[in-house]
């Protein structure tokens, strides 16, 4: 399986100050299951800030998530509720080292798409950064999508 579709994704940070900042995208992509796994895969835009950038998100359930970005701001940051992982994080400007420690995820994805939450702290050198919050709805693109961009 393995299928063109529209992805939303809405990104909140919340500062240490407690000062929210939500971020929305709509892309096409790809989504496909390989092994238990389902993962959802787009190209990040200038919109983002990661021009040529190919995001793919692996879903283990609602035990981890792994976020990998490749292209010229290559970074993979790796969510699991309760876990905190040192990640290495390409800013496009250079490499640092974060933390991420993951809080919550739900996801009740299946063959035809669906939602996705999940909630995690950041962290800097063990200084707490920010909280964050992302929803990713995948659904059919009905031919949308442009399928001959992605490979695998």
């Amino acid at each position: 399986m393995q299928k063109d579709v529209l992805i939303s994704i809405t990104g909140t940070v919340i500062s240490e100050e407690g000062v929210p900042d939500v971020i929305e995208l709509v892309t096409a992509g790809r989504y496909y299951r390989r092994d238990g796994k389902y993962y959802i895969r787009y190209l990040e835009s200038e919109a983002t800030g990661f021009a040529g950038v190919t995001t793919t998100v692996k879903v283990e359930g609602e035990r981890s998530v792994t976020l990998t970005r490749s292209g010229p701001a290559a970074s993979r940051l790796i969510l699991e509720h309760g876990k905190r992982h040192l990640c290495q994080y390409n800013t496009g400007l250079g490499q640092m080292m974060v933390g991420i420690s993951g809080c919550q995820i739900h996801s009740d994805l299946g063959e035809l798409g669906g939602e996705l939450e999940f909630h995690y702290m950041l962290d800097v050198n063990s200084n707490l950064v920010s909280r964050n919050e992302v929803r990713i709805s995948v659904k059919e693109a009905n031919g949308h999508a442009e399928p001959d961009v992605y490979s695998n």
